[in-house]
């Protein structure tokens, strides 16, 4: 009997250490392991640490969702037609629906980050302060990440309740992390602001570059880059318009239309009316990265509701003469 007693015993605690070792992952467990991917996922792309691990927690079931678990997939992202990777099928709206698999949650998280920055209806959410939490949790509901109306609410219920935010101004090493990286106390601004569409700009100068403008202004990597439509190491000349402020959704009023000219492209443009590129393509129910010819007029506030009756020509060459990459967008919206 005694050894019978005994064998029970330690089954039993076996059985424990079982369950333990393979239980499920606790919320405050799931915000342990995976702040710093946030963190970095934050300075690398822009979207707050906070908003990043809340969606994390809520879309995965703190990580132990069947898509967490099989296919490391903590934000429920689809397929859709731009998805080259691998695939898993699972029901949830309907039966059978598509999600992504990754071969790592880092790779979640990344993809969930390049997700938001590529896809044109989330655009307004890099115009909102970093620490701006509940905007972001209000404009990702708007945007329709979701359809629980209460999504909003939850993810600032989860951020307040486990103090996210903190996050949200921690550097890569545990260092605190200001939204922007402050000026020398030497500077002095002697530099010309300007404004056209109520952005503000300043002419490029001898020797500037898009990374030298970043902390003469004091912004995140990505920023004014983004602001512009370029990439960081792209060139600038003398006299050059660099948006250190978020270009908008149409030009301002009075300006309705512009007809192309020689030597213009989509990009000229939308640096002259200060109109975001993706957003002067979608208006004129244009491919990202196409160009048309001269004469064509171009909408520059409200969307056409036919194509345009040139057709579109090869790839265009943006401002400085520089072949740059195509700029993905997506013009499907959902």
């Amino acid at each position: 009997m005694r050894i019978i007693w005994l064998l029970a015993v330690v089954l039993c605690t076996g059985g424990q250490v079982l369950s333990q070792s393979h239980g499920r992952m606790s919320r405050t467990e799931y915000f342990e392991t995976y702040r710093e991917m946030a963190v970095h996922e934050m300075h690398r792309s822009g979207v707050p640490a906070s908003i990043t691990l809340a969606q994390g927690a809520l879309e995965s079931g703190d990580g132990n969702s069947t898509l967490a678990r099989i296919a490391n997939n903590h934000f429920g992202i689809k397929c859709h037609n731009d998805w080259n990777g691998k695939k898993i099928y699972y029901d949830d709206d309907a039966k059978n629906e598509c999600f992504r698999k990754y071969p790592s949650v880092e790779d979640s998280y990344r993809d969930h980050s390049d997700y938001l920055r590529e896809k044109q209806r989330y655009a307004f959410l890099f115009e909102l302060d970093l620490l701006d939490y509940k905007g972001w949790a209000r404009g990702l509901k708007k945007a329709g990440y979701a359809t629980n109306p209460s999504y909003a609410s939850k993810l600032i219920e989860i951020i307040d309740e486990y103090g996210l935010h903190r996050y949200d101004r921690m550097g890569e090493n545990t260092q605190v992390h200001h939204r922007r990286p402050s000026r020398p106390a030497s500077y002095i601004a002697t530099r010309a602001i300007l404004e056209k569409n109520r952005v503000k700009y300043v002419l490029a100068e001898p020797g500037d570059t898009y990374e030298s403008l970043t902390r003469e202004f004091g912004k995140l990597d990505w920023e004014i880059p983004g602001y512009n439509d370029v990439h960081a190491g792209d060139s600038l000349f003398p006299g050059q318009v660099v948006f250190i402020q978020p270009k908008r959704n149409k030009a301002e009023v009075g300006n309705n239309v512009h007809i192309l000219k020689s030597g213009e492209t989509i990009y000229t443009v939308s640096q002259r009316y200060a109109i975001k590129l993706a957003r002067l393509y979608s208006m004129n129910l244009l491919n990202p990265g196409t160009r048309v010819s001269p004469g064509v007029t171009l909408q520059l506030r409200k969307p056409l509701k036919r194509p345009l009756p040139a057709p579109p020509l090869k790839e265009e060459i943006p401002a400085g003469g520089e072949e740059q990459e195509e700029i993905k967008v997506e013009l499907n919206l959902e």
